[in-house]
C-alpha cells in the first residue's frame, strides 16, 4: 500500500481562523495537531478571491489565466486537466469529491452545466476525474428549489429543514442582530451540511479496500456565508462578549480616512456607490453594518469553524481505527478568505489583502514518509498542491501543472513568489488587477480598466436578469493602468498603509511589479484554443 492522500477544504476561512495560526476564539484542536505533526505554511496564497477560479487551481494546478475559469460566473472548461483524473489514470488511486464542488455557475437554473445537470439527473459517479462525487452547497434550497445534492437528500429525508437556512446572497437581515445573511438556525446539528460532508466521506472510505490507494476531497460548505450554524451549537461563542476584529479601525471617520487610500472602489463599497456583486450581494453596503452585527457575523462563524474541526476529528479517528492514518497524506486549506469586519466590510471581492488572499495552509505528511514537522514562511499557493499530490503517488508531475511541490522547510529555493489575479466578469466592471506576495510584500498592480467593453458574459442569462440593460453600461470607477497598492505585511499586518505613491518605496514597487508580470504564463488558456479552431 503507498500513501493515500486525503484533501481537507473550506470555503471562505480566513488564515486566523484557527488556533494555530493565532486565533483566540475558536477551538480548532484537529487542525491545530494537524499543523504540529506537520507543516504549518505561514505564507500561502490563493490564485483568486473567489470560489470557482480558486477551486479550479487546486484541481489544475494552473494559474487561472490559463484553465480559463476567471470568476464564479465563468465555468472550468469539462476539458480542463484534473489532478483527480491523472492520478486515477496514473496511478491507479480511487478517487472522490464530498461536498463543495462550484467549477461551474452555481445559479444555473437551466441545466446548462454538468455540475447542475447531474444532480437534477441523481447522478454521483464520475465527474471531472472523481469516480464518486456528491455536491453540497451553503443552503438546502434556493428559490424554493433544492440545491446540489445535499438539498435532495433533505427533501426526501428531512423535508421539515428544507428551508431552515438564511436566504443566500440576499443580505437579508436576521440573526439576533439584524445582520445580513444571519440567522438562528433550528436544524438539528447531525442534519446540517458539516457533518453530511464528514459522514459522506466516512462512508466513502468505507467501499475502498486496504490495499487501495486513494485520493479523497472533503470539500465542507462553511464558513461561507450565510451565517446560520445550527441554532443548537451558538451557546459556544456569545456575540456579546466579542470586540470588533482587529482589523476593523473602530470607527466611520476611521474607516472612510483609511479606505480613501486605496483605490477608488474600496472607498466607493464601502459608501454604496460601487456595488460589488462579485463578491458578494448587489443588495448589501457595508456602511449599512453595526458594530452588533459584525460582532454577530464572526460569532456565528467561529461556531462554524468549530464545527469543522469536530467533523475533521471524526474522519480522522474513523481512519485511524481502519489503520490507514499513518500511510495518509492529509492537506487543510481553504479556497479564500473573508473580510469579516476588516475595513467594515464582509465577504470577499476585488480587494487583494490578507484578509482573503492569505490561507490556512496545512500539510501532514504520511508518518511513513519521514518527513518532519517545521513552519514554513516561504510563499506557496493553491498552485503547488497538484504537483505535491503527483510526488506523494510516485508519478511524474504531469507537464500541464504550473506549480511546484510544496517545501518541506525554508530555504530550499524552490519558492520565492506567490501570485494572484483578478479579473471582472461582468463588462461594466471590466477590472483587472495583478498581485505578487514577495519578501514581505504586497504589491498589486492594477491594470487598464475595460468596463464596457463585451466579454461573452453578457449574453449569459443570470447576468442579463441581475444587471439587464447596464451589462454593457460602464461603472464610474474605471483605472487607467497607474493606480495600484503596495503594502509591508509585517509592519502592517492588516494592510492600512498603501505605500503605492510613497516615493521611498518607488524603486522597490518598480522591481516588485516587473517581478510580478515576469513571473505570469503568458494567457493562453481554453476559451483561446476555441477561438482558434
Amino acid at each position: 500500500m503507498g500513501r493515500n492522500i486525503l484533501l481537507i477544504t473550506t470555503d471562505q476561512q480566513r488564515y486566523d481562523a484557527l488556533g494555530c495560526n493565532g486565533g483566540t476564539i475558536a477551538r480548532t484542536p484537529v487542525a491545530d495537531r494537524l499543523a504540529a505533526e506537520g507543516i504549518n505554511y505561514r505564507r500561502a496564497y490563493n490564485q483568486n478571491t473567489v470560489c470557482t477560479p480558486a477551486r479550479s487551481t487546486i484541481l489544475t494546478g494552473q494559474y487561472v489565466r490559463t484553465h480559463g475559469a476567471s470568476a464564479n460566473g465563468i465555468p472550468l472548461p469539462l476539458d480542463a486537466p484534473s489532478i483527480a483524473a491523472y492520478l486515477r489514470e496514473q496511478a491507479g488511486y480511487r478517487t472522490a469529491l464530498m461536498g463543495k464542488a462550484h467549477f461551474e455557475p452555481a445559479f444555473d437554473f437551466r441545466g446548462r452545466y454538468e455540475e447542475t445537470r447531474r444532480v437534477r439527473q441523481r447522478e454521483t459517479g464520475y465527474f471531472r476525474g472523481f469516480e464518486t462525487s456528491i455536491h453540497a452547497a451553503h443552503v438546502g434550497s434556493f428559490d424554493g428549489r433544492p440545491v446540489q445534492h445535499y438539498g435532495l437528500w433533505l427533501r426526501e429525508n428531512h423535508p421539515e429543514w428544507l428551508e431552515s437556512f438564511a436566504p443566500l446572497l440576499g443580505a437579508v437581515p436576521g440573526g439576533d442582530t439584524g445582520a445580513p445573511e444571519t440567522f438562528n438556525n433550528p436544524i438539528p446539528r447531525d442534519v446540517y451540511h458539516t457533518d453530511w460532508v464528514a459522514d459522506l466521506t466516512i462512508g466513502e472510505l468505507d467501499t475502498y479496500r486496504d490495499d487501495d490507494n486513494w485520493f479523497m476531497w472533503m470539500s465542507f460548505p462553511d464558513p461561507h456565508h450565510p451565517w446560520d450554524p445550527p441554532e443548537s451549537e451558538l451557546g459556544r461563542v456569545n456575540w456579546r462578549d466579542l470586540d470588533l476584529p482587529p482589523g476593523h479601525p473602530g470607527s466611520d471617520e476611521a474607516i472612510a480616512a483609511l479606505l480613501a487610500t486605496k483605490p477608488a472602489h474600496w472607498l466607493a463599497y464601502w459608501e454604496g456607490t460601487f456595488v460589488n456583486q462579485e463578491g458578494g450581494p448587489a443588495t448589501f453596503r457595508p456602511r449599512q453594518l453595526t458594530h452588533d452585527n459584525i460582532r454577530e457575523v464572526n460569532a456565528k462563524t467561529h461556531v462554524m469553524n468549530e464545527l469543522i474541526d469536530e467533523a475533521c476529528g471524526r474522519v480522522l479517528n474513523h481512519l485511524s481505527a481502519k489503520g490507514w492514518l499513518e500511510d495518509t497524506d492529509v492537506f487543510f486549506t481553504t479556497d479564500h478568505g473573508e473580510m469579516q469586519g476588516d475595513y467594515g466590510y464582509l465577504y470577499k471581492g476585488p480587494f487583494h489583502t490578507d484578509a482573503l488572499m492569505r490561507l490556512p495552509f496545512i500539510w501532514r505528511p504520511a508518518v511513513s514518509a519521514g518527513i518532519a514537522p517545521a513552519e514554513v514562511t516561504d510563499p506557496v499557493g493553491h498552485l503547488d498542491l497538484a504537483a505535491t499530490f503527483c510526488d506523494i503517488a510516485g508519478v511524474p508531475v504531469a507537464e500541464w501543472i504550473e506549480g511546484r511541490t510544496l517545501p518541506t522547510a525554508n530555504g530550499q529555493g524552490t519558492h520565492q513568489r506567490v501570485l494572484c489575479e483578478w479579473d471582472s466578469q461582468f463588462p461594466a466592471h471590466g477590472m483587472h488587477m495583478r498581485t505578487i506576495y514577495r519578501d514581505g510584500w504586497i504589491c498589486t498592480a492594477y491594470e487598464p480598466s475595460t468596463g464596457g467593453q463585451p466579454n461573452g458574459l453578457e449574453n449569459d442569462p443570470f447576468a442579463q436578469q441581475l444587471l439587464g440593460d447596464r451589462l454593457l453600461d460602464p461603472i464610474a470607477i474605471q483605472y487607467d493602468g497607474t493606480e495600484g497598492e503596495l503594502y509591508d505585511v509585517e509592519a502592517d499586518p492588516h494592510q492600512w498603509h498603501n505605500l503605492w505613491d510613497d516615493p521611498a518605496h518607488r524603486a522597490l514597487r518598480d522591481d516588485l511589479v516587473a517581478d510580478l508580470y515576469d513571473s505570469l504564463p503568458a494567457v493562453f488558456n481554453h476559451r483561446d484554443v476555441e477561438a482558434m479552431a
